[in-house]
């Protein structure tokens, strides 16, 4: 597949230039198992995959896709190649397929609406769970701040406390710089 072959191309010039983690965002089946082997037969053995396995069709992406000018040019429904809502089983199957491929952690995508999956995947399979905390979900405890509807900082801390409870590993999340002004004071 051209698809899955760029990827692969793109990971090992990653790794040359010096990543020590790579990201494939896609959803391409066969993407890990082909850029783990070609990783390892470019010699990069210890270059890790954190595979976005768990990436469902959300609404929580728009405030990326309006920043960004995306809303408008995106054709087509991604529905059709991520996860659905109300699945969770697929979620598990993905994740223990990237693994069994050679994924090295795992990102569960949207975070919070998807606080079960995180944990499921984190009690099944003993590998680093990731919560990407999207923008639609860092818009929606800013505008609930701005709007005085919550103290914004307690809002930004009780959400990433949820993903460590929920056995996360670590958080992508659009608070990183808030969050470490928070928690240097």
């Amino acid at each position: 597949d051209e698809s899955v072959d760029a990827l692969v191309r793109m990971a090992v010039a990653q790794a040359e230039a010096g990543a020590d983690i790579l990201g494939p965002s896609d959803m391409m089946d066969g993407r890990i198992g082909a850029m783990r082997r070609a990783l390892e037969a470019a010699g990069h053995k210890n270059t890790c995959i954190l595979s976005y396995s768990a990436k469902y069709a959300s609404a929580f992406y728009g405030p990326f896709r309006d920043a960004v000018g995306a809303s408008g040019l995106l054709v087509g429904d991604k529905r059709t190649y991520q996860l659905d809502a109300g699945n969770s089983d697929e979620a598990l199957r993905l994740i223990e397929r990237d693994l069994a491929e050679g994924a090295d952690m795992v990102m569960v995508k949207p975070g919070l609406p998807y606080l079960d999956i995180c944990r499921r995947a984190s009690d099944a399979f003993g590998a680093p769970v990731f919560a990407y905390q999207v923008s639609g979900e860092y818009a929606m405890i800013k505008a609930a701040a701005e709007n005085g509807w919550v103290d914004g900082d307690r809002a930004m801390m009780e959400s990433l406390a949820a993903f460590k409870r929920a056995g996360c590993a670590g958080v992508l999340t659009y608070f990183a710089m808030d969050v470490a002004r928070a928690l240097s004071q």
